[in-house]
């Protein structure tokens, strides 16, 4: 197509300069022309970086957004202000790619689905790890219903000793928590996508701050500073869905651990089973026999492939790119990442009040 859509960049900080900006610069239908971040020196280099010639830097995203020509934003910023950046944005005519998760609250949440309804503007969330061959794979064979009735999974996101270290990530008021909402999110969103399973009934959570005091951490980005970390080390849920299926979450950054992993899934169904934990696993039983299959994942075998294995990012960004110009659903439905939310917000709520939380049944 001839058509070249201007985006803006609200939030120039790591998310922005290694994944949105580096995918969507590889695509020929777009252009970036602006960017936004309360540090100015930091949108001037992503300027400088990814912009074109004409493109315009600001401190203020409300600026931003009065530049009728851009036609899509990219919301980059800490979890507190995703809701109101994405609405004003989409109030304002352009369509919303949000950086996961897709807000602080499910209230916050549920505001950019009614604002997206509203406004009849794409909103999108950031799940970049469906977009992984893995990922598409299984969701294929979920589709065609390889696993039978999938009525146990588990959502891994576990490091032994792996805390971000830099930015506002320890921060609760900028971020709304720790590993539960920044990597608990994407196992949990990778989990319901497979199971195609959106209707909770009962949640309950433990969240654990054990070792956010400790120093000589041996973390893999240096020891963090006891005095700023304000989150949680690690975080588990339990979730019934209305169905009767059950998901077990494990969340950690810290924990004394070697069964570590994140962003998998781990399925057992009526048919066969799978999980992530060494390459993609189907397990079943055939012939009388246990078995085993590991599908072979390289260049081609997965659609979108064509040829060459495309990093998640690039692939997210051009299905989310295709959906715009082509006018087609998107992959990361809002309503699917305002699930998510509400599961985490309750974790959250059911640990701080010892109590299970009931949703609407």
């Amino acid at each position: 197509m001839d058509r070249v859509l201007k985006i803006g960049i609200i939030g120039c900080g790591g998310i922005a300069t290694q994944k949105h900006m580096p995918a969507l610069s590889k695509l020929k239908n777009v252009e970036l022309v602006a960017f936004c971040d309360i540090i100015e020196e930091r949108a001037q280099k992503a300027c400088k970086n990814f912009g074109t010639a004409e493109a315009k830097v600001y401190t203020d995203y409300k600026e931003l957004l009065k530049d009728e020509t851009i036609e899509v934003i990219h919301v980059c910023t800490p979890n507190r202000s995703h809701s109101f950046i994405s609405i004003d944005a989409m109030e304002a005519g352009k369509h919303v790619m949000c950086e996961k998760p897709m807000a602080k609250t499910s209230e916050e949440a549920l505001a950019m689905v009614e604002a997206a309804k509203r406004t009849g503007k794409k909103l999108t969330i950031g799940y970049q790890n469906r977009y992984r061959e893995d990922s598409m794979y299984l969701k294929r064979a979920c589709e065609d219903d390889a696993l039978g009735e999938v009525y146990y999974a588990k959502a891994h996101a576990l490091r032994r000793r792996a805390v971000p270290t830099w930015g506002v990530f320890l921060n609760e008021e900028e971020q709304g928590g720790g590993p539960l909402i920044d990597i608990g999110t994407h196992a949990l969103d990778l989990t319901l996508w497979m199971m195609n399973n959106y209707e909770p009934e009962l949640v309950v959570g433990s969240v654990f701050k054990k070792l956010g005091n400790q120093t000589e951490t041996a973390n893999a980005w240096g020891d963090w500073d006891p005095a700023e970390y304000t989150v949680e080390d690690s975080a588990f849920g339990f979730i019934k869905m209305k169905n009767g299926a059950t998901i077990v979450l494990e969340s950690s950054w810290a924990l004394n651990t070697l069964d570590v992993g994140e962003a998998q899934t781990s399925l057992c169904g009526t048919k066969a089973g799978a999980d992530m934990k060494d390459g993609l696993r189907i397990n079943g039983v055939k012939y009388n026999k246990q078995y085993i299959e590991k599908p072979g994942l390289g260049a081609g075998g997965v659609d979108f492939y064509d040829g060459k294995a495309l990093e998640p990012q690039d692939v997210e960004a051009k299905m989310w790119i295709d959906a715009i110009l082509n006018d087609t659903d998107v992959l990361v439905k809002p309503e699917e990442a305002l699930v998510v939310t509400q599961i985490l917000e309750a974790i959250y709520e059911s640990a701080k009040t010892g109590k299970p939380v009931l949703f609407n049944v």
